[in-house]
């Protein structure tokens, strides 16, 4: 049985994505997909682009997540799907491209300065 193999990053999140010809089983982390995204929310943006090009429940997946939060662990592994599937049939680049479910995010949070409260805040200025 061969194995796609795909990565997902979105902020600090990385998620390494499994998949090969099965009946729709998603496994995140040992855990089935509801059970680790108890959010509806999430559910439906990890399923995007299996719901856009309508293979939804022809393929298994097993995905490696760590980092970040569920948000952008959501977000990484929508991207990781995305690329999975345009690895098994590249017919279905152009509409996952066109939806942008192929670009990676790089908005990450900005590193603290020294002489500052947070990234640009400065402290507070008193003139007397």
């Amino acid at each position: 049985m061969e194995y796609i193999s795909t990565l997902g990053r979105r902020k600090t999140s990385v998620a390494r994505l499994y998949m090969k010809p099965g009946k729709g089983e998603f496994m995140i982390n040992g855990k089935k997909l509801d059970k680790y995204f108890s959010s509806e929310l999430l559910r439906l943006i990890v399923e995007q682009p299996l719901k856009l090009v309508g293979v939804a429940s022809s393929f298994d997946f097993k995905v490696n997540l760590y980092g970040g939060g569920l948000k952008g662990q959501a977000e990484a592994v929508r991207l990781a799907v995305a690329r999975a599937l345009v690895k098994n049939d590249d017919e279905t680049r152009p509409t996952l491209k066109k939806e942008g479910f192929l670009t990676r995010d790089p908005r990450m949070v900005e590193r603290k300065k020294y002489g500052r409260r947070k990234a640009r805040r400065a402290f507070q200025w008193v003139k007397r």
